[in-house]
């Protein structure tokens, strides 16, 4: 005798979403597409699978993600390295200059979907996760900026949240972070005994990040550093005061953070953080900011960009902490079939029932022994209408003998108006489903 196969399961860190669950996330991405909608954002979807010198490039060889988190692999065929995105950004610029988008002008778009990252589940952080984000592209001016600040935060009161901040900062530009970046190498450089084992590796590579280190014992020390808005031209001071005041304007409360630097190397003046405190140490749920430098050191003309990415499972995750309710997607009506032999004309007229906009929940057999004539295994008309009640449903289409017989089906209501049942012609399908419709 053969033995019985092995369990294959799921990748750790990489979870299958299931109903009802899923009706969230359904519910969720259909709020985001009406609200992408009234901002006039227009969708766009890249490839899971990218170069993986566009992320070395893109996102800097020194970042963590590139370094540590990413999913990388060399293609049996041709040799060519690739890697699953860690986050998608980069392939919206890569698709932008490759397919010449900015010929006509600025976009604004968005994306949706998993992102790979190889780092410790923990939760609201996998290793594969789902993101969605906004860019706009070819756009230098503060107000669009303040644009997606408003944007993200014009979500967050779609979906009803409340407990959530946000941080906002300047990274300048270029050559105003390299001053300051040489003055946090010499800082840095006079308390090296007090650095960390990541803070040392960091110091000459990409001391900026060090300053968002999460290691308790160097708070204090990084709190001390030269900050980067002492180091700000007039420019770049003007550029984050503009939109400051277009913030102020709209009524959208905010931090200053001189800490924020965000984790890619992309960035430049505008970054901003959106954060809770429901979630513990993963407090971030959306991020972004300005990178002005993406598109050219991807191999497009210099154009002007801002973007920000939110992480969807934590962003549901906050909506369950505070207790917001969805709604779960229920069908219209239940049909309900005593007998077996009545499928082939109950299966017509549900199709027909469908093709008016009403959804509809068959009732099944659950074993084979319903394959027979005579109806086995269909289940009792009491089961059937308890299933019909626990669906959901708004309504009961019997297909009784009688009634088809009449040529005829019976429409119960099980929600308003309980017990009430009228007769319908199979014949004229048209002239009745569509009031079968829920009203929720």
């Amino acid at each position: 005798m053969a033995s019985k196969p092995e369990k294959l399961l799921a990748v750790k860190g990489m979870n299958d979403i299931l109903p009802p669950d899923s009706a969230r996330w359904e519910w969720f991405e259909q709020e985001v597409r009406a609200l992408m909608a009234r901002f006039a954002y227009r969708n766009i979807r890249t490839p899971i699978v990218e170069p993986t010198p566009l992320f070395v490039r893109g996102l800097g060889e020194v970042t963590d993600i590139v370094e540590k988190e990413m999913y990388s692999f060399e293609d049996r065929l041709n040799g060519e390295q690739l890697t699953l995105r860690p986050e998608c950004t980069a392939g919206v610029v890569r698709a932008v200059v490759e397919h010449n988008l900015l010929y006509e002008g600025g976009k604004r778009l968005y994306y949706m979907g998993p992102m790979f990252r190889h780092e410790r589940p923990q939760r609201g952080r996998y290793r594969q996760f789902h993101q969605i984000g906004a860019e706009t592209l070819g756009f230098a001016g503060p107000e669009i900026d303040a644009e997606m600040i408003l944007l993200a935060d014009a979500l967050w009161k779609v979906l009803g949240l409340t407990d959530v901040r946000l941080e906002l900062n300047s990274l300048g530009q270029p050559e105003e972070r390299k001053q300051h970046r040489a003055a946090l190498i010499a800082y840095f450089e006079q308390h090296a005994d007090q650095l960390d084992e990541d803070a040392r590796r960091r110091l000459h590579s990409n001391p900026l990040r060090i300053l968002d280190t999460k290691n308790p014992a160097m708070q204090a020390l990084v709190e001390a550093a030269p900050k980067l808005i002492d180091f700000l031209g007039e420019a770049s001071l003007a550029h984050f005061n503009q939109v400051r005041a277009m913030l102020d304007a709209a009524g959208v409360a905010y931090t200053i953070n001189p800490r924020l630097v965000r984790g890619m190397d992309y960035y430049n003046l505008t970054v901003f953080e959106f954060i809770t405190t429901r979630l513990g140490s993963q407090g971030t749920i959306c991020g972004g900011g300005r990178y002005d430098y993406l598109i050219e050191q991807i191999g497009g003309k210099p154009a002007p960009a801002v973007g920000w990415a939110l992480g969807v499972e934590r962003v549901l995750e906050l909506l369950k902490e505070q207790g917001g309710e969805q709604p779960q997607p229920v069908p219209d009506a239940y049909a309900i079939v005593p007998d077996a032999s009545a499928l082939p004309t109950v299966l017509k007229c549900l199709q027909a029932v469908r093709a008016a906009g009403v959804s509809v929940q068959m009732h099944a057999a659950h074993s084979t022994s319903a394959q027979g004539a005579g109806g086995e295994g269909m289940g009792s008309m009491k089961s059937q209408f308890k299933k019909a009640d626990a669906s959901g449903a708004h309504y009961a289409l019997i297909f009784g003998a009688d009634e088809l017989a009449r040529g005829e089906v019976t429409v119960k209501a099980l929600r308003d108006g309980v017990g009430a049942q009228t007769c319908h012609p199979l014949a004229d399908v048209g002239a009745w489903a569509a009031r079968l419709q829920s009203r929720t």
